[in-house]
């Protein structure tokens, strides 16, 4: 089937089988910021805005996707310069493989006016997962983002 949709800002036209995973499709076209974790929406590590709304990509079927507005990490990088600097300044970043889903998460949290606090902030990450960090140094990148 063919889906026609804004990626990024583009007008983005390609085939696919009804029971891909948006996951794959933004992956095979080159964004590979949209990681796969889990497969499951637990880890966010898949994260993209859908028409404005953050989700977890692995459970996005390419049908879905008709006439959607979707964004990626690559589509953000001058809105998301701040928090990416602050995540290396503040060493939020090990392995890397959770980073994009987590910068995703705090853009959103930040944009949709979220407290400074950080017991707020740390539900906000709720549905991010980092197996290397501890955690405390994304929450301080992400504050410091917030300054």
């Amino acid at each position: 089937m063919q889906i026609t949709c804004n990626i990024n800002s583009k007008l983005c036209r390609f085939e696919c089988e009804p029971d891909q995973r948006a996951l794959d499709v933004l992956r095979e076209m080159g964004m590979l910021s949209v990681k796969e974790g889990c497969g499951e929406g637990e880890c966010g590590a898949c994260s993209i805005f859908f028409n404005g709304k953050l989700i977890n990509s692995c459970l996005l079927l390419t049908p879905q996707m008709q006439d959607a507005k979707i964004v990626t990490l690559e589509g953000l990088q001058k809105e998301t310069e701040t928090i990416r600097k602050n995540f290396a300044k503040e060493g939020a970043v090990q392995c890397g493989f959770c980073t994009p889903g987590f910068i995703m998460r705090a853009y959103d949290y930040i944009e949709q006016g979220g407290s400074k606090d950080e017991k707020s902030l740390k539900e906000a990450l709720d549905g991010n997962v980092c197996r290397c960090t501890g955690y405390q140094k994304i929450v301080e990148a992400i504050l410091k983002s917030m300054s």
